[in-house]
């Protein structure tokens, strides 16, 4: 298996709010699709327009910088727009990027079995 982190994000948005978050995103989207480590990053939302998952996969050495770097700016206005409900974690992630991923109230999963291709 290859040394990659995956997180998959659940989110709620608050009322009204989609517009502005498809707006945000937007702009969150073009700063990541900038870091080489960033192998997977998709946004889909709920036909009614209240829940967002995310589907973010990173080279294991990306994601501390992703956090700090490239989403650090939009943080704010992010979290403003949204609720997360959830985080899981997938893969071997070392303590640096825990710190990083447990303030949103990640659960870490390892693989044990299985591939990637």
């Amino acid at each position: 298996m290859k040394e990659d982190i995956t997180c998959v994000f659940s989110l709620t948005l608050h009322e009204g709010k989609f517009p502005e978050f498809r707006d945000l995103v937007a702009k969150i989207v073009a700063a990541t699709k900038q870091e080489p480590g960033t192998l997977s990053y998709v946004y889909s939302v709920s036909a009614d327009e209240k829940t967002v998952h995310i589907v973010e996969r990173y080279n294991a050495d990306a994601v501390v910088s992703h956090v700090d770097e490239t989403f650090a700016p939009f943080a704010k206005d992010f979290l403003s727009l949204v609720t997360i409900a959830s985080l899981t974690v997938y893969g071997r992630p070392n303590q640096a990027i825990k710190e990083r991923l447990d303030p949103f109230g990640a659960v870490y999963l390892m693989p044990f079995d299985g591939f990637t291709r």
